[in-house]
């Protein structure tokens, strides 16, 4: 596993109460945590330019932390819960900043271990303000990865979150990457999300021609999320009232 472009189609289906789908393209990148300093130059740690990433933007969000690297902060965290080594490497795929500016609905972390995945974080934030990381240990060798959650997060205003579980599929980053999310409520599908995309190299050439084909790309993610709430609001789908949440959680699934 090395730091990479990924740049692919998102898909997202609702199935209950009514059926809504939406797609659209992005890019993301799989950073090496150990190695922020060998960032193209289009792209700056902690700092603006065209492309950023800041530590501040993910990981364990309590106060007494913030300030800390994002890697120190994963290792901690890890390692606090028995999935971190001394040797083990930690990546993060998530989309940058564009000119300043970012949400990521989801990103993953993967823990490796020779070569090996040895667990996923599943850090998922909602418009809200809030986040939860869904730590899941990966228990076998295969490069296709199933992980399974119940569901901590209040995410969509128009779905209740009583009930209801994660099933995570996906394949470790390599040529190509495929992630697959079903939320059930029961036996009952309730949502898909997919994200499928190809490896190109992390190179300044390669950012600029992702940023000339997807500009103010993080900016359109979340004017596109309320113009779909807004266009479910319009298929008659009432809003469900907001459960308390703390600001940043966790939860490991075993």
């Amino acid at each position: 596993m090395k730091s990479s472009l990924y740049a692919g189609e998102v898909v997202h289906q609702r199935f209950a109460p009514k059926r809504h789908r939406l797609s659209y393209h992005i890019f993301q990148v799989l950073l090496d945590l150990d190695r922020l300093h060998d960032l193209p130059r289009l792209m700056s740690r902690n700092r603006f330019n065209l492309f950023g990433f800041y530590d501040r933007d993910h990981g364990p969000d309590q106060a007494e932390s913030r300030s800390a690297p994002l890697n120190v902060r994963m290792r901690t965290m890890l390692s606090e819960r028995g999935l971190y080594q001394t040797d083990d490497r930690l990546f993060l795929m998530a989309m940058p900043r564009v000119l300043g500016f970012v949400f990521n609905p989801i990103s993953l972390y993967f823990v490796v271990r020779e070569e090996r995945v040895t667990a996923v974080i599943y850090e998922v934030n909602n418009t809200f303000g809030d986040r939860h990381s869904y730590v899941l240990p990966v228990h076998d060798d295969a490069r296709h990865i199933r992980q399974h959650s119940d569901k901590r997060l209040h995410v969509s205003p128009f779905m209740d979150s009583k009930d209801m579980t994660y099933d995570f599929d996906l394949n470790a980053p390599e040529e190509r990457f495929a992630l697959s999310i079903h939320l059930r409520q029961g036996d009952r599908d309730m949502l898909f999300a997919g994200f499928t995309a190809k490896r190109q190299s992390l190179s300044d050439r390669n950012l600029l021609q992702l940023f000339l084909a997807m500009p103010l790309m993080t900016l359109k993610v979340v004017v596109g999320i309320h113009w779909e709430a807004l266009l479910i609001a319009l298929k008659g789908i009432t809003l469900k009232p907001k459960p308390p949440t703390a600001r940043s959680s966790i939860s490991v699934q075993r």
